[in-house]
């Protein structure tokens, strides 16, 4: 690889305002197959190198105008020039201008008169350190940039990995708990029923026995005032209407946990994004409700009329569980701030979620929004990244995003963008193709 690259014509700057030396410096390096370039004060080498990006400059050091001293100097103040290897020819033999001249950034000194062979000799071997070095760098470079590749793609199946395992470990979870709940609810469901009936019967026994014995025993109307039948009478049906919106509320917290985690993760099928939004915020129903002195959390749904998309629906369900999650953590951080400066709340705390189609009818764009803490410029650049967060130790893992806009980009080819104020709120804008 080396001998190719010295087998391509070098280009050598000559700088010295001796027209003869120039001509036997010249003609010796072109007998060596290498392009001779020349200059004969220091700005022309300057302008010359800039343009002509030699791989070496011979350069002397006295010289009308600026020096070669200066000259180097500038050279290598010059991001564009400050890697051409630079060699002084100098008459001059005190060791201190010999060593300025290494210290401003020459690689090598020859003395003049000079003799060819020597000036032949140190050519060859700066070019040839110059050319390992060059290598050396587009290694590193070339090899930089395949760890970075090769980092990104380990970060992406981690990501993949701990996602599947995420809602396979979620599936299971849930068709485990589904069962469980399933079979006390309609064993419960059943006998609801039977106790309405059996309730009904027994009430009616008793308005029977009061219109046919108007006398009853005194003993039997002691019982009659002590456990208060009137009340018993009007509150048994309100009782039993509660006993059914419980089994009702079960039944509703059941079929979302089954929407929410659908583990559909080898093949996507056709889904109604408002049931998945819908589950999401029925799981987080507790999370959402006043939790002492902070304020409910009021849910705001502008809903467009979406057609169903093809889609992985547990995977989406995710998206939006992580968002909205993000969004109530951002109201406690907010409360919290507010209770310690000992200022009440000016407004109530909201997120809106809404849906559309966009203009040419080709994608489903949600829009999930709060009017919370904000996010800083600084956080919003790196929010998608892997194992960022700001959130304190074992409170966060700086995953959900990441995964977030894994699922939404590369599983089905979306956008995921997010619009933030400091100080005023965050909107996430999740776009996906149908």
């Amino acid at each position: 690889m080396i001998t190719d690259s010295l087998a391509q014509p070098s280009y050598i700057l000559l700088v010295d305002d001796n027209a003869n030396n120039l001509k036997v410096l010249s003609e010796a390096i072109k007998g060596c197959g290498w392009k001779a370039l020349m200059a004969t004060d220091g700005e022309s080498a300057i302008e010359q190198t800039e343009y002509a990006h030699p791989d070496l400059i011979l350069l002397d050091v006295m010289m009308p105008g600026i020096d070669g001293f200066e000259t180097c100097r500038r050279l290598k103040a010059n991001p564009h020039t400050e890697n051409v290897p630079v060699i002084f020819m100098t008459a001059l033999s005190d060791a201190t201008d010999k060593v300025k001249g290494l210290e401003i950034g020459a690689v090598d000194y020859i003395t003049k008169p000079f003799q060819q062979e020597e000036v032949i000799a140190r050519l060859k071997l700066h070019l040839k350190i110059s050319h390992l070095t060059r290598t050396l760098e587009y290694r590193v470079e070339e090899r930089t940039l395949e760890l970075s590749q090769s980092l990104q793609q380990l970060q992406q199946t981690q990501l993949q990995l701990i996602q599947s395992e995420k809602m396979s470990t979620l599936g299971q979870l849930v068709a485990g708990i589904g069962h469980e709940i399933n079979n006390p609810i309609g064993f419960i469901s059943i006998n609801c029923s039977h106790i309405e009936n059996y309730v009904q019967d027994l009430l009616n026994l008793v308005n029977l026995q009061q219109e046919k014995l108007p006398q009853p025993d005194p003993e039997i109307e002691a019982l009659v005032e002590e456990i208060d039948l009137e009340y018993m009478i009007e509150d048994l049906p309100k009782i039993l209407g509660s006993m059914y919106q419980g089994i009702n509320r079960l039944k509703d917290i059941s079929l979302s946990l089954r929407t929410f985690a659908r583990s559909d993760i080898t093949s996507q099928v056709e889904f109604q994004i408002h049931e998945g939004i819908d589950s999401t915020l029925m799981l987080l129903k507790h999370r959402l409700k006043d939790q002492g002195d902070r304020p409910k959390i009021e849910i705001i749904k502008q809903y467009g009329n979406l057609p169903a998309i093809t889609c992985y629906p547990g995977q989406l369900n995710q998206v939006f569980m992580n968002m909205i999650a993000n969004a109530i953590d951002a109201f406690e951080d907010l409360h919290a701030n507010q209770r310690k400066a000992n200022i009440a709340s000016s407004y109530p705390y909201t997120i809106t979620i809404t849906t559309s189609l966009d203009d040419q009818q080709k994608s489903v764009i949600i829009y999930i929004e709060d009017n919370a803490l904000g996010i800083p410029p600084e956080v919003q650049a790196k929010i998608f990244e892997p194992s960022f967060t700001t959130k304190p130790v074992g409170k966060g893992t700086g995953l959900g995003l990441a995964i977030s806009y894994q699922i939404i980009v590369d599983k089905h080819n979306g956008n995921i963008n997010c619009n933030s104020t400091t100080g005023k709120g965050t909107k996430f804008i999740v776009t996906l193709p149908f």
